[in-house]
């Protein structure tokens, strides 16, 4: 293979590989970002039902204070009862009682409501405590995980963009401005391999005296369609013992 044409195919390789790891260096952030944000959604939400509960239990607390006053005031009623002097004036007693007692028993439904929610937060609030240390210590693992990964990608690239300049220090000027102006025009994809007489990229049949030059590898060589610095490699021979087995199903 012609050397320029064995070093743009290399510089082609190592350009896909640092467009790799770029992207995966620039995704990582994100990615420490959303599990730092689970953690923090987590915890809100452990601290949101901790507060409800707090409130719960205040509010359970008013309405049994309520029902402590109602059932004073009652208390009072019934002695008063043996001091009215008129039977209308007893009536209109008796019927303030009931009324307070009425709102016992509407109080007293509240405070059951309260008592439900309240065991139901509980359990979540046990639950989430038992698991909000193994949560942080999951979260620390995976981003520090990530952070890891994310240095070695630095390193990785940091070597191969070393590797890119010895590369494009051995190509000719027209050579390596050949390649970049492809680069860029085609987003990244400078090069492209021909196969069966086609160029992969555009898919457009090349020249029978053009294929038969980039069969050789001997020169750097573009498709005459979409300008694509083309190479060939030659096929994989084919198993003798297969080809018969191929044969053999095609004939039936």
């Amino acid at each position: 293979m012609h050397p320029e044409l064995k070093t743009v195919i290399e510089l082609h390789q190592l350009d896909q590989r640092i467009a790799e790891l770029t992207a995966q260096i620039d995704a990582l952030p994100s990615q420490i970002e959303n599990l730092e944000t689970q953690l923090s959604q987590f915890i809100h939400a452990h601290e949101e039902r901790q507060q409800r509960l707090a409130k719960n239990q205040k509010e359970r607390r008013d309405l049994e204070a309520d029902v402590q006053a109602i059932q004073s005031r009652i208390s009072k009623h019934k002695d008063q009862l043996y001091e009215v002097k008129t039977n209308e004036q007893y009536r209109a007693m008796l019927r303030e009682i009931e009324g307070e007692q009425a709102n016992i028993r509407r109080i007293e439904d509240q405070i059951l409501e309260k008592m439900i929610e309240a065991e139901e937060l509980e359990k979540l609030i046990r639950e989430a405590a038992s698991r909000l240390d193994a949560e942080k210590a999951r979260v620390a693992g995976e981003v520090k995980q990530l952070q890891s990964l994310r240095q070695a990608d630095v390193e990785e690239r940091e070597r191969l963009e070393k590797q890119r300049q010895a590369d494009c220090a051995t190509l000719a000027a027209d050579v390596l401005d050949l390649y970049e102006r492809m680069r860029r025009a085609r987003r990244g994809q400078a090069v492209a391999e021909v196969r069966e007489g086609c160029c992969t990229a555009c898919n457009v049949l090349l020249r029978p005296q053009l294929f038969n030059e980039v069969r050789g590898n001997t020169a750097v060589l573009t498709c005459e369609n979409c300008g694509r610095i083309l190479y060939y490699v030659e096929p994989a021979p084919v198993d003798s013992a297969e080809a018969q087995g191929a044969d053999a199903r095609t004939s039936a």
